[in-house]
């Protein structure tokens, strides 16, 4: 990266996050708990996690919390995961009902140590939630299962309602924010999954390094392979050990990004600092009807 110093530490005032607290966050913290579940939102150091957990709302991540990859951007531990726990998809299933969640966010670690990167566990789970809650729509935010197509298809078979893979940063960065994955591997996933007939969704952050032009020819490669819901945040350094930020990028940036991303043909765009991936999905999926359901 060309620039690697720390901006000053004091953050703008536009990156406020909520202070965690009230009745709902409590619940869904209990909850999470008691389900022995893990989610990207303590995982992560998702600055939303306030805000969402008090909404009732939370993203669960499946397949532990270790992952096999170490991208530079992330705070999940790297390392040598659990067994593969068989018993988690009921646990997730029964959480979503105890929520009453209309629209749950399902993400996971990578497991390239497992044959089929956990695959099957996405599937089980996917399929535990539907039966357990036919009426919640079910957005998977999934790894990219080394190119491993088949597993890819494992997963969609299940019919979740939106099929979510970020490919987090431009291509020239990716080296150093991916350095285990591949931008046209990213770009491949989505666009068999939308092949299939599958909502699609993609999340791009912002102030890591990227110029200008590299952020507007990644939209059009978006674009061009039909993906309908984008998603712009400002990257976040989450310790010391992770990628420094760039540059804090203004809310009048992220409004002009918005602008052209719905030039472009995204059907929602959803673009400013605190953004993340599953922030406010439930709002973002509205427009958007379920794979398989009738309307």
């Amino acid at each position: 990266m060309e620039t690697v110093a720390e901006p000053p530490l004091r953050k703008p005032s536009w990156l406020r996050a909520k202070v965690p607290g009230g009745e709902a966050y409590q619940e869904v913290k209990d909850l999470v708990q008691k389900n022995a579940l893990h989610t990207v939102c303590e995982s992560a150091h998702c600055p939303n996690l306030g805000e969402c957990w008090s909404r009732g709302t939370a993203t669960i991540m499946i397949l532990g919390d270790t992952c096999t990859r170490s991208c530079g951007f992330c705070a999940i531990d790297t390392g040598k995961p659990p067994t593969t726990d068989w018993a988690e998809p009921a646990r997730v299933a029964e959480a979503v009902k105890t929520m009453k969640l209309r629209h749950v966010v399902i993400t996971s670690v990578a497991r390239d140590d497992l044959k089929d990167g956990g695959s099957e566990i996405w599937a089980r789970t996917i399929r535990a939630v539907r039966h357990m809650n036919p009426q919640t729509a079910i957005e998977v935010l999934i790894p990219d299962f080394k190119g491993h197509w088949d597993d890819l298809y494992t997963v969609l078979d299940a019919k979740p309602d939106i099929l979510n893979h970020n490919v987090e940063t431009v291509p020239r960065l990716h080296k150093v924010v991916r350095p285990q994955a591949k931008y046209e591997r990213t770009l491949e996933m989505l666009r068999r999954s939308k092949e299939k007939g599958f909502t699609t969704k993609c999340s791009i952050m912002l102030g890591i390094g990227e110029w200008e032009e590299e952020i507007d020819s990644t939209l059009r490669d978006l674009a061009a392979i039909r993906v309908d819901i984008l998603t712009l945040g400002q990257y976040l350094r989450p310790t010391p050990k992770h990628l420094p930020v760039d540059r804090w990028v203004t809310p009048e940036e992220f409004a002009r990004w918005k602008k052209r991303a719905l030039q472009l043909g995204f059907g929602v765009c959803e673009s400013g600092p605190m953004v993340r991936s599953s922030y406010h999905a439930d709002e973002q999926s509205a427009k958007y009807t379920r794979p398989g359901k009738d309307t």
